[in-house]
């Protein structure tokens, strides 16, 4: 009973046939304001919001809040949820792009997102990097 405690602390579940090991579930409150890194431990920003396919109850993408400062001069991305890994001992999410490829990329702001209904992300890509700055639809 005492090693049920002590897991239930720590959120890690390592006995049984239930183990978490690979990790499979998170809540979406512990995503959202995860750092994300790139393998050469470049800070490429936090995970601002996630996005919910709702015909398949999937998350599809992880909204990227890159560059900026205090909320100023920041621009969002929009990656697929498979394009990451997660580091649970960081609470950190790991992509494959640089900061350079952030930074020339157009990206979206928060006032202006893409229309997501109506296009699909081809090759990879994120919504801010195909789609251009300042496009699609507002709430």
């Amino acid at each position: 009973m005492k090693n049920f405690e002590s897991q239930n602390k720590t959120g890690e579940n390592t006995d049984g046939s239930r183990a978490n090991a690979p990790l499979r579930l998170l809540t979406a409150s512990s995503l959202i304001g995860d750092k994300v890194f790139n393998s050469e431990r470049e800070d490429l920003g936090k995970v601002k919001d996630i996005m919910i396919n709702l015909e398949t109850s999937a998350i599809e993408y992880l909204i990227v809040e890159f560059g900026g400062f205090l909320g100023l001069g920041d621009k969002l991305f929009a990656f697929p949820m498979s394009d990451f890994t997660v580091n649970t001992r960081e609470h950190a999410l790991i992509i494959n792009k640089t900061k350079a490829e952030l930074e020339s990329e157009p990206g979206f702001d928060k006032d202006h997102w893409p229309e997501t209904n109506s296009h699909v992300s081809e090759g990879g890509g994120s919504w801010g990097s195909f789609m251009g700055s300042n496009v699609g639809s507002e709430w």
